[in-house]
């Protein structure tokens, strides 16, 4: 017999414990029920209604690997077995606290709230913290203070619900870049203090680490399902998944537990959507899973929630103060925030092309040309923005590439420089293409980032044109 597996044998009945090695309370304790199963000659199925419990509940009692059973299933069992029910509770409350103990070695998935980073979690960067001087810690990505909106009060209440022993779930709906992971990020920080751990399944793939280790999450665990649509998403794994995720919510001894998730409407739409009669059902457990859990985060801050971010900007938050110049009419304050950076990488590591194009739409923007700037005299003017070298290694298609570049969102459902539709077609006649005829009458319009508008005005504010423009 190894040294972790106990394995005990009466009558054809069978225990394997693979816990022994870290938790002999439990192995002991699984040895007696089964004992005195084999005893009795019972079968699983007839100790379930002797003991008044549900045929899964004894399964599990009886399961290695399985969770500490709770002491109400133990007493219950005590009794139907006729075993000493005194001594089978001391062993599940030694087996309880070993179990709660291991937590700390790594034994359970996941680990404590409080050593987790924010942006590990998947929550986007918005800026990074400026640098005091050269010899100072390297630059760390920071956060904006936080606005609570309507949605944050569920969350709240859950939290609540299960630092009081009751487990629960909630999904945020929302398009991206709308604040649905900070929200969520935000939630759990009142559970840190009293050492509730927070596991993020997503090795090897997030639903083979689901499938792999639900079963082994522990009491007073958050599981971080961010884009369930991975989780979720395939009919067979997410099938599986969801119903993993309703046992853990429902049996008591599993809890308490919060499951919190994200999802983009389109994909809550898809799996809660009814079949058509006598058609597939593919999503039958996601939807049962998701029905009265998700909850919908609007695109925009409300008059309330910018007030609230200007006061916090107004404070001295550098990076709410910032997104309010840009994103203070349309409330697409967390959009701006997510998508800021990633403007500026798009702008900083792109083609020669690309880059030439943002400078131009950049230079005219902050000399006053309009919003909406003609695709033709973007090309005609971005000419002499390229250095000799990229501007001979140019190819034919070298605008058509460089616009679609440009075009490609991020975060946000922001683009560097998209193509626009003017509300108004009130255009002046004064500039001509390089073809003689007036630029705002010939071809698309762009409109440049509003984020890479401000970037422009301050970093070539004292840079002339090129004569190309």
């Amino acid at each position: 017999m190894n040294t972790g597996e106990h394995i005990a044998a009466r009558g054809g009945v069978q225990v394997h414990d693979k816990q022994g090695r870290h938790n002999p309370a439990l192995t002991e304790l699984r040895r007696r029920v089964c004992s005195g199963l084999a005893t009795l000659g019972l079968n699983k199925t007839q100790l379930a209604a002797r003991a008044a419990l549900g045929r899964t509940t004894v399964s599990e009692a009886f399961q290695a690997d399985w969770p500490v059973p709770s002491a109400v299933t133990v007493a219950a069992l005590a009794r139907a077995l006729k075993l000493p029910v005194d001594q089978l509770l001391e062993l599940q409350r030694t087996a309880a606290a070993a179990s709660e103990s291991g937590m700390q070695d790594g034994s359970a998935p996941g680990m404590p709230i409080g050593e987790w980073e924010p942006h590990d979690l998947e929550v986007h960067p918005a800026g990074i913290a400026p640098s005091v001087d050269d010899s100072g810690p390297p630059a760390r990505r920071v956060l904006p203070g936080y606005v609570r909106r309507e949605h944050d009060g569920v969350l709240a209440e859950a939290v609540q619900d299960v630092a009081t022993g009751h487990s629960r779930m909630v999904v945020l709906a929302g398009t991206s870049s709308t604040g649905k992971t900070r929200a969520c990020w935000e939630a759990v920080q009142p559970l840190a203090p009293s050492g509730w751990r927070l596991w993020h399944p997503f090795d090897p793939t997030r639903a083979e680490a689901a499938l792999s280790d639900l079963h082994r999450v522990r009491p007073r665990t958050v599981v971080w399902l961010n884009e369930a649509q991975h989780y979720l998403g395939n009919p067979a794994e997410g099938e599986r998944i969801a119903a993993a995720l309703h046992t853990l919510l429902v049996r008591p001894e599993r809890g308490p537990v919060l499951v919190l998730g994200t999802l983009w409407p389109e994909y809550a739409e898809l799996y809660t959507a009814l079949p058509t009669p006598g058609g597939p059902d593919p999503h039958s457990r996601v939807r049962e899973l998701l029905a009265g859990r998700t909850i919908r985060v609007p695109e925009a801050f409300d008059e309330q929630a910018l007030a609230e971010a200007a006061l916090l900007a107004n404070a001295g938050d550098w990076l709410l103060s910032d997104a309010l110049t840009r994103a203070h009419t349309d409330g697409r304050l967390p959009q701006d925030l997510a998508g800021a950076p990633a403007l500026l990488d798009r702008y900083e590591q792109g083609s020669p092309a690309a880059r030439a194009v943002l400078q131009a739409a950049m230079d005219a923007r902050r000399l006053g040309v309009g919003l909406h700037l003609p695709q033709v005299f973007l090309t005609d003017a971005a000419t002499d923005y390229f250095s000799d070298i990229d501007y001979d290694q140019r190819t034919e298609d070298w605008a058509e590439q460089a616009f679609a570049e440009l075009a490609r969102p991020v975060h946000g459902k922001q683009a560097p420089l998209r193509r626009s539709i003017p509300k108004s077609e009130r255009h002046s006649p004064s500039s001509l293409s390089s073809s003689g005829r007036p630029y705002t009458t010939v071809g698309p319009v762009f409109r440049l980032s509003d984020y890479l508008e401000q970037h422009g005005r301050i970093t070539r504010r004292q840079r002339c044109p090129p004569a190309s423009f």
